[in-house]
């Protein structure tokens, strides 16, 4: 029996059916000769492009051929399963439900300690910063701000949705915009007119609506 039929003897044998085992692939010797690696095509239901690899091993010639392995490799074009990720890069705005709890990391680069708080953002004066503290074990980082100024900016509560666009005037000079305090204050603020569609939401100075304060006629 030579090596190629060899290797498709194991490859059946561990595979259960001959039909599982397809057309030989390619083969693999390695510079001594001694080592010869056989591909063939893989006809598993839910492996589309694997293939059966075997492993022949030849210790010289007077030595008969032994089977040192067999297994199902992906080739080139293989259906594989994505690769994994992680819990909290899955999370979609609006998975999480009533009562649903999403562990919070300590290697979040959106948080820092509390003690890099801003003065200003905490609405405290260095003193009442340092006798007080802040109530809370971490603040959000300039990464964080800066993560959430981008997508609030270009949100649909942005200067570029088609509301804002066709609006009288900026929410800045409404009377229902309830500017946000700390370090966004001067680019973000809270609608606070039941009318409006932006109402008890984030929308940037320069946002807009037909239910401005001021709109005439």
């Amino acid at each position: 029996m030579s090596t190629l039929e060899l290797a498709r003897s194991a490859a059946i044998a561990d595979a259960g059916s001959a039909d599982l085992v397809g057309a030989d692939v390619s083969v693999e010797i390695d510079d001594d000769g001694r080592v010869e690696t056989y591909l063939f095509e893989a006809h598993l239901a839910g492996y589309k492009g694997w293939r059966w690899c075997v492993t022949i091993a030849i210790v010289d010639k007077k030595s008969e051929p032994t089977i040192c392995d067999v297994v199902v490799l992906p080739g080139p074009d293989a259906l594989l399963a994505p690769e994994w990720v992680a819990y909290r890069d899955r999370i979609q705005p609006g998975d999480v439900g009533v009562g649903d709890i999403v562990p919070s990391s300590l290697d979040d680069t959106r948080l820092v300690p509390s003690v890099h708080s801003l003065i200003a953002d905490e609405e405290l004066d260095a003193l009442q910063v340092f006798e007080l503290g802040l109530g809370r074990a971490r603040v959000m980082s300039i990464e964080g701000r800066d993560q959430a100024s981008k997508r609030w900016y270009e949100s649909d509560r942005g200067p570029q949705s088609p509301i804002a666009q066709s609006a009288p005037k900026p929410c800045s000079s409404c009377a229902f915009f309830l500017p946000i305090a700390g370090s966004l204050r001067a680019s973000f603020g809270v609608c606070a007119n039941a009318i409006s569609p932006e109402d008890a939401r984030v929308v940037s100075v320069d946002h807009g609506c037909g239910a401005h304060s001021e709109a005439t006629l």
